[in-house]
């Protein structure tokens, strides 16, 4: 047994909390690598390449680069850089998991004004879970309200919470190591980064990211090996090629593998078989090409294995030695997905309706998604998916909305335990940073919610930051509110912070709903008649069927209304008639905002065309019946 080293490879993950600038960071070292050629246009945050991204402005999957170093740090010649972009919002949690599985070392990016957030210590005590070292980088230095001393305090009180934290479960942590992390001051727009701190609000001294790559080359260890190993490779994320099918991407830890070899395929239920690479793919930039061969430390792409899932391993077919699966944490939040029922299901060509569709798609997400979970709930055309978060599950029924599916989305629960004989529910850790003058509001609003506030600062720029330990089903609504009381200024961020007992009933919505008691078209009459007591969500002309929410009343209870009504024509001249009247417009709500409007007596119809709320119960006689039933219920 001999170990060697590859020192002409750096495997590393850069992660952080949502919107630090982590994938403009990686925009900034593919550039100076000289990845593009000088011809191609390449778009802003070229990592973010999928639709929803680039809408809303955040990483949802994982993804891998590679940069070929050649600057004055590369003494022996080109260093290979594999770089993991990962999500920086916490629903997306599974993928942080899969992306720390491939490397050797995390550059942990913190926003020089907001500080460590709730994300950050989330991937921060995974990377020191899977003893991973540590490069602290603090980006946006330019800020106008940038505090560099405050937040590399707060970083290494962080680092040592959580080492203190973890000590006990990881006896074997090197707290030495854990404390004496190299800090790096960037403007990852800029393409900028120095050892030496600058003034808050100022660019780094240095012009170029070569104290960044420095960092890396430093202290991100080069992938060891054992040159007598079989082969051991571990799958961590699937794609797919039009002309090659599936593709798994893959970790490889020991040995090599060669196009057209035939390795051992070991399942997850632990069976064994025998299959030929038909490609082999590393990646350089942002594309893959063909390559020979490969080996220890490298992550390349293997096409060949149709049914190939994450967490398997590839290993040499005459001493198979399989890898430790990929475990995620268990899903907080579910949702019922199901096909479409309402009365306007199947009104354009080509969507599609039926169960198995729908059915064949959640199975197909469960392939590359490890993080969720589909239960069957005993019905042949809904199911219950369980996820991390309520965003992540929007995300999921968006992108099938986009495919051309008609679905019925049920009002997101929080997925409950029973430990010691009593229900425990998901705690989240929610940190606010809002206007001091808002303080007050959003205290009451997370009163109300059942939320306690843990710490609370001011740092004397007029913003203070709260931390509230909050139930799951308190934050199911609490956005759009939270946004409303703060006049759109305050920035909100949650993390799983473990199970406690039931909290008791929340009531997260006051107003009640407006209900169409009558299919039609909407009328402007009808809504000018109306408007003064209720606000409104759809648009005049637009099709409604009885059942259906049209809008939300200016009382806790529901009401039903003729939203058809039309103006009766006479001959007769009123002096009235000639006088104009003015219609509030209609507010557009959005899936998320659509998911948290509804009741538990409600659901969500998406179709590619629209997304509508409607009642379970479309008649009212049902509706009324159910209410019976429920009153009895308590009663008895």
């Amino acid at each position: 047994m001999a170990i060697a080293t590859r020192n002409n490879l750096r495997n590393v993950a850069i992660v952080a909390h949502v919107d630090h600038g982590k994938t403009t960071l990686v925009d900034a070292m593919l550039k100076q690598t000289d990845s593009f050629a000088d011809h191609s246009h390449v778009e802003e945050r070229a990592m973010d390449s999928n639709e929803l991204e680039r809408e809303k402005g955040i990483t949802i999957l994982a993804k891998n680069t590679a940069v070929s170093y050649k600057g004055i740090h590369a003494a022996d010649g080109p260093i290979t850089i594999n770089v993991i972009d990962t999500p920086g919002h916490a629903d997306f949690g599974g993928e942080v998991e899969r992306g720390l599985s491939m490397v050797d070392g995390v550059v942990l990016l913190v926003d020089a004004s907001e500080g460590p957030l709730p994300q950050t210590r989330f991937v921060l005590r995974k990377a020191l879970e899977a003893k991973l070292p540590v490069i602290l980088l603090v980006n946006k230095t330019d800020r106008p309200d940038a505090r560099i001393d405050e937040v590399v305090a707060e970083s290494q009180d962080l680092l040592i919470g959580l080492a203190s934290d973890m000590a006990d479960d990881f006896p074997d942590l090197d707290l030495d190591a854990v404390l004496d992390v190299p800090v790096v001051y960037a403007s990852g727009r800029n393409g900028a980064a120095s050892w030496n701190k600058p003034e808050d609000g100022t660019l780094p001294d240095n012009d170029d990211l070569e104290p960044l790559f420095d960092a890396i080359l430093k202290h991100i260890p080069a992938p060891t090996y054992d040159d007598t190993h079989p082969l051991q490779a571990h799958v961590t994320n699937l794609d797919a090629s039009p002309f090659l099918g599936r593709l798994a991407l893959l970790r490889i830890f020991q040995g090599t593998i060669k196009k057209g070899q035939t390795v051992a395929w070991v399942q997850q239920d632990g069976t064994v078989s025998n299959v030929k690479i038909t490609e082999l793919l590393i990646t350089k930039a942002l594309d893959r090409y063909p390559t020979e061969s490969a080996g220890p430390g490298d992550i390349v792409a293997v096409a060949g294995i149709e049914n190939i899932t994450i967490g398997e391993t590839l290993a040499d077919p005459d001493d198979v030695r399989p890898l430790p699966t990929i475990t995620v944490d268990d899903p907080a939040i579910s949702m019922t997905i199901g096909t479409n029922t309402s009365p306007l299901m199947g009104k354009v060509k080509g969507h599609k309706l039926t169960a198995r569709m729908v059915k064949d798609r959640l199975d197909r997400e469960l392939v590359g998604n490890v993080s969720l979970k589909v239960v069957d709930i005993g019905r042949p055309d809904a199911w219950e998916v369980q996820g991390r978060g309520e965003l992540a599950l929007a995300i999921l029924v968006e992108q099938m909305r986009r495919e051309g599916f008609e679905l019925t989305v049920g009002k997101p629960q929080v997925v409950v335990r029973r430990i010691d004989g009593k229900v425990h529910e998901p705690f989240e850790h929610l940190t606010i940073d809002a206007p001091e003058e808002y303080l007050g509001a959003i205290t009451q609003l997370l009163a109300a919610r059942k939320g306690r506030m843990e710490n609370m600062a001011n740092h004397g720029t007029g913003w203070v930051r709260m931390e509230f330990i909050v139930p799951s089903r308190g934050l199911i609504g609490f956005r759009t509110q939270f946004l409303t009381d703060t006049r759109g200024t305050g920035i909100a961020n949650a993390i799983l912070h473990g199970y406690e007992p039931w909290a008791g009933t929340i009531n997260t919505r006051t107003n009640g709903s407006i209900v169409a008691d009558r299919s039609g078209a909407v009328t402007p009459f009808a809504i000018i008649n109306l408007q003064e007591r209720m606000s409104f969500f759809v648009q005049p002309t637009s099709e409604v069927y009885e059942g259906m929410v049209i809008g939300e009343n200016s009382r806790a209870d529901d009401m039903d209304v003729n939203i058809t009504k039309e103006k009766k024509l006479t001959n007769m001249r009123q002096s009235s008639s000639d006088t104009f009247e003015s219609m509030t417009p209609p507010k557009q709500l959005s899936l998320e905002q659509c998911l948290e409007f509804a009741r538990e007596d409600e659901c969500v119809e998406v179709t590619p065309a629209a997304v509508r709320i409607r009642k379970v119960e479309l008649t009212a006689a049902a509706r009324s019946r159910q209410v019976s039933r429920v009153k009895k219920m308590d009663a008895n």
